[in-house]
């Protein structure tokens, strides 16, 4: 009896042990089957092994791993640029045709919040995304009849524009709008306006100034090629071409051009764009306070041999705050900080 109480409980063991068995293989294979589900709705990462797209803001000169991850995620999309974790030109281009393919994106070629977003969803889904079809990518610089350089992408934010490096001939600003500062002029005219992202920030500081008890005028913005074209033609007609070349530029090499500049001013020099203006209370708190607000003093004085401008202390330059704060506060030109 004992004999055969134990071969039942141990032919029950053996086919407890059995079941267990088979439900483990059973649910093995159902987490398989999820897994490979899941793997299936996830999103592809790119051939480069990521899928983070880095949400840090970077410009020109920035370098390092965020650089790096953002220009494996650029090659994910289909831009021709190498991985080497610095923000070069070809990194600048690929972030300016983004942007310009993109009608909710400041065009900067600066890789802010708004655009880590959409560049995530590119990553996402970029099968009918042309890249280069917003700015195509020029590999051989071309040059104006003086030897400038034409710059393949006259959108930047930190563009150099000089005696050096010219924009080209068709460059209009499509973002060109009136701030809403005081002019000594009441005709709506073309050197009122700016590119948005400069003419909200010269908003500010002009309230700013206000504040403090200043009275700043705006007095010349944007200005076109063909205007330039008439300015310096009449310039060389009563000056001579070198001697107007050191308060004129040539057409093309206007930072006036970019409508990230705007020429201020005040009663104190009767409205005039003088060198004076920079002892006027309003010239000495532009100097202090421009980069609070992204602007340089574009031509400052004893830089005169590095910009080949004369001193201009009405001559401001929408950079950025970053960029600003940089050149402001260790004396530098554009030049300068561009070639650091």
């Amino acid at each position: 009896m004992k004999r055969k109480t134990f071969i039942i409980i141990s032919a029950l063991l053996i086919i407890s042990l059995v079941i267990t068995a088979c439900t483990n293989d059973d649910k093995e294979k159902s987490n398989e089957e999820d897994t490979a589900t899941q793997a299936k709705e996830q999103p592809k990462k790119s051939d480069s092994g990521t899928s983070q797209v880095p949400k840090t803001e970077m410009q020109k000169k920035d370098s390092g791993e965020s650089v790096k991850a953002l220009q494996q995620v650029l090659s994910a999309i289909g831009y021709d640029i190498k991985n080497t974790g610095k923000f070069d030109e070809s990194t600048i281009w690929a972030i300016t045709d983004i942007q310009l393919q993109h009608e909710s994106l400041p065009i900067t070629g600066i890789y802010s919040e708004d655009t880590a977003e959409v560049v995530h969803s590119l990553l996402q889904d970029s099968k009918e995304y042309v890249p280069g079809e917003g700015l195509p990518f020029k590999a051989e610089p071309a040059a104006t009849k003086h030897g400038s350089e034409i710059l393949a992408n006259p959108y930047e934010q930190l563009a150099l524009v000089n005696k050096e490096h010219a924009l080209p001939e068709d460059y209009i600003p499509e973002d060109l709008v009136i701030p809403d500062v005081r002019f000594p002029f009441t005709e709506d005219l073309p050197k009122k306006q700016m590119r948005e992202i400069a003419a909200s920030s010269l908003e500010k500081l002009f309230h700013a100034a206000d504040k403090a008890g200043l009275d700043l005028f705006a007095q010349s913005g944007y200005r076109s090629y063909d205007r330039q074209v008439s300015i310096f033609t009449a310039n060389v007609n009563e000056h001579g071409e070198e001697a107007a070349n050191n308060f004129s530029a040539r057409p093309g090499e206007s930072e006036h051009q970019t409508g990230l500049t705007m020429d201020v001013t005040s009663p104190d020099v009767n409205y005039q764009l003088i060198i004076e203006f920079g002892e006027t209370d309003e010239g000495k708190w532009l100097k202090e306070h421009a980069a609070d607000f992204g602007f340089i003093i574009r031509y400052p004085e004893g830089k005169e041999a590095i910009t080949h401008y004369q001193y201009e202390p009405w001559h401001i330059r929408y950079v950025g705050k970053k960029a600003a704060e940089d050149i402001m506060n260790n004396d530098l030109t554009l030049e300068e900080y561009l070639s650091n």
